[in-house]
């Protein structure tokens, strides 16, 4: 017999072997048509999978990450099965579950192509392998077994794996007439699958290398009932409606030009507009924790980047080199700002009665990220990090931390965004060699953001090898209106930089010591915010906030020059306000400035000239009635004062 102990700390005796499954059916017959895979001491494994020691076990739901992720991996599996019938001699290279969805990076041969008209096809197929009830097994294999499997095969791809891979680690999952090299876990059979929708074909480079051959990648998600994948239908289609490069080019906030370069944004008059806002609210903030603001020039000497690591971790995804006519002397574009805080720090002696000393900027980086990785705001060459370096005493070092959370807090209440989580990012344990430091720092950092995170009441989980190369970090993931997850704003603990900048201040012993380093952009970056905000918005930003608060719409040319009285009159009291003086018909006017997403809208005709007033529109809600200017002008400026209020009270 052996012990099973449940998440709420019960514990039940079981026969040796026994499964996941027996365990759920133990339970009841309802819980084991729901559960998908299980967590045995920490490691998801196959629901048929026997367990012969003493474990501590949570069963997994649709309702859950590890569930899904399993649900989704046998699904990717499922679709490699329908490729292999549907195109003879296809070769695989990965199938991973996604966040939402899957995908598989498949070569399909010479002179052969799968293209976005041949998924409907590829779907079918996998309903009639789904419905065969095929059944997901696993098999522990030996390294040369499994080569010579392969080999015979002719998937040069899986061989390439396996070639990585320590003898005694190696599992086959087998399904129908399909083997996968494969961790798992998986679902007991096909039969689970029971809504299927591939959603994109798009190329991937092998292994992410841009010198390996371009592989076909294709995309899916599948659902255990036929009416989630109807929710998560509508759920797309208004993801459509609210996408920020969709609503940005309506809106008119910022544009892309293939004569400027690709993953270049350049912000229009209204973006300029609403970034500014975003920016100066930051600083606001900022202010009452003591910032300092600085400005650090775009470019640095590639020495620099050497010296912080960045250039060996990435060079090769920053922009080439740039020489000058003095021999020897290279430059690159900035890809990071906090090489340029360390020197900052350095330029005059500190001391402990100085710290925490926290610079912020602004600051543009360039990096080069592959053409078919550019998307919109979101995934750009040159973009802006509202960043910030904390440098602190070891003592003061948990203090801060909670007061960057702090802010956090304050931006995602001000924008509305209700729903997050938080994570606990850190190193590899079996992958050292990918970061820098020692063992020691690596631990009082990472022990430092986790009490923190708890001291807050942060909700948070944990992901090995997330870290960055010179620290862990807590990054925020924020859900949208429509239950979509982004991450947002980061916070990072470094002992690492201020050792290789030699970065000292005068103790209260009259010793010289090391400061604790704070990397932290609670927008992340501008590009990115602002496109997830437009998206969580679908454009209707704050009242505080948006570009245009009020647009004056004449019914025709004879109200012109009243409707201009109007514009004039708000904009002297800080209402931002545009005129809409185009001949054309009010209604068409109304319809246009509906799209723009303007909050306010003022219409004046006969009426209104005689009686000085106007009549007032809120978008999205129609017709608000009549008003002098002065009721309209204390109306507005109430709401944004509430807005503003909550917000610096919070």
């Amino acid at each position: 017999m052996i012990n099973i102990k449940f998440p709420d700390g019960t514990t039940r005796s079981f026969a040796s072997g026994t499964t996941g499954m027996e365990i759920a059916r133990s339970i009841s017959q309802r819980l084991a048509k729901e559960v998908l895979s299980v967590s045995v001491n920490g490691e998801t494994w196959d629901l048929t999978r026997g367990i012969t020691t003493d474990a501590e076990i949570k069963l997994y739901t649709w309702d859950d990450a590890e569930g899904r992720h399993a649900f989704w991996h046998s699904s990717s599996h499922l679709m490699a099965e329908a490729l292999q019938a549907l195109y003879p001699g296809v070769k695989f290279g990965i199938g991973p579950a996604i966040e939402n969805g899957f995908y598989y990076d498949v070569d399909p041969g010479e002179g052969v192509a799968i293209q976005e008209k041949d998924l409907p096809a590829i779907e079918k197929k996998m309903m009639e392998l789904a419905r065969r009830n095929e059944v997901f097994c696993r098999e522990d294999v030996g390294k040369q077994e499994a080569l010579g499997h392969f080999n015979k095969l002719n998937e040069t791809y899986k061989v390439e794996l396996i070639n990585d891979l320590a003898d005694g680690t190696i599992t086959y999952y087998r399904q129908g007439d399909f083997t996968d090299l494969c961790r798992g876990p998986h679902l007991p059979d096909t039969s689970y699958i029971k809504a299927i929708k591939l959603t994109a074909v798009a190329g991937a480079y092998w292994r992410g290398d841009e010198h390996n051959k371009m592989l076909t990648r294709v995309y899916g998600i599948t659902f255990p009932k036929q009416s989630l994948l109807d929710e998560w239908t509508r759920l797309m289609e208004e993801a459509k409606q609210r996408d920020h490069r969709k609503i940005g080019k309506e809106m008119e906030l910022f544009m892309f030009s293939q004569a400027v370069g690709s993953g270049l944004p350049m912000w229009l008059p209204k973006g300029a507009m609403l970034r500014d806002r975003l920016e100066a609210f930051l600083r606001r903030v900022q202010k009452k924790y003591d910032y300092l603001q600085v400005i650090t020039p775009h470019i640095g000497n590639v020495n620099l980047y050497k010296t912080s690591g960045h250039f060996e971790k990435y060079g090769k995804d920053s922009f080439q080199v740039i020489t000058t006519p003095q021999e020897g002397e290279e430059f690159m574009l900035k890809p990071m700002n906090c090489p340029h805080h360390c020197e900052m720090f350095k330029y005059k002696p500190r001391s402990y009665r100085d710290l925490p000393v926290r610079f912020a900027e602004f600051g543009t980086v360039y990096r080069y990220e592959q053409s078919g990785e550019l998307h919109g705001l979101t995934r750009v060459r040159g973009f802006t990090q509202d960043d910030a370096h904390l440098f602190c005493t070891p003592d003061q070092l948990k203090e801060e931390f909670k007061k960057v959370i702090d802010i956090i807090f304050i931006i995602f209440k001000a924008l509305d965004f209700k729903d997050f989580t938080a994570q606990v990012s850190l190193r590899d344990p079996a992958r050292r060699e990918k970061y820098i430091g020692s063992d020691e720092n690596w631990e009082k950092a990472e022990r430092a953001i986790i009490e923190a995170a708890a001291e807050k009441g942060l909700q948070t989980t944990v992901e090995l090898g997330e870290a960055a190369f010179y620290g862990p970090k807590l990054d925020f993931m924020v859900r949208d209106a429509i239950g979509r997850k982004w991450q947002l704003g980061t916070i990072q603990v470094d002992y690492n930089l201020p050792e290789r900048f030699e970065l000292e201040y005068t103790g209260a012993d009259n010793q010289k010591h090391r400061p604790v380093m704070i990397h932290r952009a609670p927008f992340g970056s501008m590009e990115r915010f602002v496109a997830v905000l437009i998206e969580h918005t679908a454009g209707k930003f704050p009242l505080w906030l948006t570009p245009e608060q009020v647009v004056v719409l004449p019914i025709s040319e004879k109200y012109n020059e009243y409707a201009r009285k109007i514009s004039n009159l708000l904009n002297n009291a800080d209402i931002r306000t545009v005129l809409d003086d185009r001949n054309e018909k009010i209604g068409r006017k109304i319809r246009d400035n509906e799209l723009k997403k303007t909050p306010y809208m003022l219409v004046v005709g006969e009426q209104e000239l005689t009686e000085e007033k106007v009549s007032v529109r809120r978008q999205g809600e129609g017709d608000k009635g009549a008003m002098n200017i002065e009721e309209f002008t204390k109306m507005i400026n109430e709401e944004v004062e509430s807005q503003l209020n909550a917000i610096d009270n919070y």
